[in-house]
């Protein structure tokens, strides 16, 4: 039975089981001579339901995670002792192509299946391939058995767990109804269930974190085991370039021009957004009208839905033309010739473009804060004579300063995890310039660049990319105590 199928059957068990429970609770009340139930039906009900799905929906999830690697275990022990030196030296490779074979034999009709065991490669190649199923070259005799050996213990396996799942459902379905009572506190243990769902979903999110740490932390000491971490992070040239034959030269890891292009860019999108979004807040928050307002956020906030490839392309074509072409009229204006002083690819091309993102995060996040300040400050304000202007200035700013900050860090957070739209509009070479009309790139482009084509990961040309994610982690982290540090201090002075 397929997984899916049994998902829905546990689900129709927990629903006909809420059913019986809510209508035997009404049940016991009325038989109970006008004795209330400490809960309502709808809570009975819920009580057997979870008692018919949660544990059923465990043991199902349990089973899928544990039993590919108990079939695995299987299968390795049909393996012959002597597997030969190409299959030796790839221990993979054999489960690999055992595991093929017996997708192959699966979509093979059932009066062929019965005879698989008696071929060899060279007869089932032929079958397997008009089916789409390509044998490898290094395929054995042998790993026919091993793939029908497998095929039986998935469908063992598929059945037991079909039966005892069920098993487990009807049981909980059983209880849950039989076990309606007039003091039962079915309200407080579905409570209970549901607080212990909610501490899951909270665990799960810290430990995704965690994990995502801990996976680049890792991989980032390999990296450091292989380069010093003074070099990697005071280094002023990056050539992560991979040792040619006879040469022992790995490159130089040094992450001040990545970070300084990361940084440079970032700034120049902030500089542009931020004015922008902040005053398109206010004027939608204090000024525009209901119809305005309808009218106008949904169109910022458009932007934020265009995908960070198409804004690599707008930089491409027409923005960075567009600067390359102004600076040389502007040259030639000035000094009489028309060489040009901003490169197409450029921290000014990718800033503007970064920035023309990042302004509906700025001004949704900023209008939401400001809307969300007390009425009866401004009232007080305006009935003490202030304009509306001073209004905003003096009072509204001021008491939704924390969110503004927070969405101002928020945002920078987004402006240092662009990878796209640098790419197309910045380039990929990291220089060290204060000049905005030169090229530089970001650490994420770099990441991108280190873990694409074939992967060693026992290089420091690939591990690097892990050190530079972990830098980049740690710079957000910064961002986000920072911002918690100022919302602390600036709350309490409103409150």
């Amino acid at each position: 039975m397929q997984s899916s199928t049994l998902v829905l059957i546990v689900l129709a068990i927990a629903a006909l089981s809420a059913f019986g429970a809510a209508r035997r609770s009404r049940a016991v009340a009325a038989a109970g001579g006008g004795a209330r139930l400490h809960s309502r039906p709808v809570y009975h009900g819920a009580y057997a339901a979870c008692l018919a799905a949660v544990p059923a929906l465990l043991l199902l999830a349990l089973w899928l995670a544990i039993s590919p690697a108990v079939v695995s275990g299987l299968v390795r022990e049909t393996f012959p002792e002597d597997l030969g030196p190409q299959l030796s030296a790839f221990p993979g490779l054999t489960e690999g192509i055992v595991d093929a074979l017996s997708r192959g034999i699966r979509s093979l009709p059932a009066a062929e299946q019965a005879g698989v065991t008696a071929m060899g490669i060279a007869e089932l190649g032929p079958a397997l391939q008009r089916r789409g199923f390509p044998i490898a070259a290094a395929a054995q005799d042998f790993m026919i058995g091993s793939a029908t050996a497998r095929i039986a213990a998935e469908d063992t396996s598929r059945q037991a767990m079909s039966v005892a799942v069920l098993v487990l459902s009807l049981a909980g379905a059983a209880i849950g109804v039989a076990g309606v009572k007039l003091r039962l506190k079915a309200r407080d243990r579905v409570e209970g269930i549901v607080r212990a769902f909610l501490i899951l979903c909270s665990s799960l999110a810290i430990l995704t974190t965690v994990g995502i740490v801990f996976s680049m932390l890792f991989q980032a000491m390999d990296f450091f085991s292989m380069v010093p971490i003074g070099e990697f992070l005071f280094g002023t040239v990056w050539d992560p370039r991979f040792a040619s034959a006879g040469s022992t030269a790995a490159g130089q890891f040094g992450l001040v021009p990545l970070l300084a292009g990361t940084l440079y860019i970032a700034l120049v999108a902030m500089l542009f957004a931020v004015p922008i979004g902040l005053f398109a807040a206010i004027y939608m928050a204090e000024y525009a009208g209901p119809r305005t307002r309808s009218l106008v956020k949904p169109l910022l906030e458009v932007l934020a839905g265009i995908p960070t490839i198409v804004y690599g392309f707008f930089a491409l074509i027409t923005v960075g033309p567009l600067l390359r072409d102004l600076s040389g009229q502007l040259n030639g204006l000035l000094t009489g010739s028309y060489a040009t002083f901003i490169q197409a690819q450029s921290v000014l091309t990718a800033g503007i473009v970064m920035g023309i993102m990042l302004i509906p995060f700025v001004s949704s996040l900023s209008d939401d804060v400001i809307t969300a300040v007390p009425r009866s400050l401004r009232d007080g304000s305006l009935g003490l004579g202030a304009t509306r202007s001073e209004t905003v200035k003096k009072v509204v700013l001021p008491a939704a300063l924390p969110g503004i900050v927070s969405a101002l860090l928020l945002t920078a957070s987004r402006a240092i995890g662009e990878t796209m739209i640098v790419v197309l509009a910045a380039g990929i070479a990291a220089n060290i310039t204060i000049n905005p009309f030169e090229a530089m790139t970001t650490v994420t482009v770099k990441i991108v660049s280190q873990l694409t084509g074939d992967i060693d990961f026992t290089s420091p040309q690939s591990l690097v990319a892990f050190a530079l994610g972990l830098t980049l982690f740690v710079i957000t982290l910064a961002l986000n105590v920072f911002a918690l540090y100022i919302v602390r201090k600036y709350r309490e002075q409103y409150e």
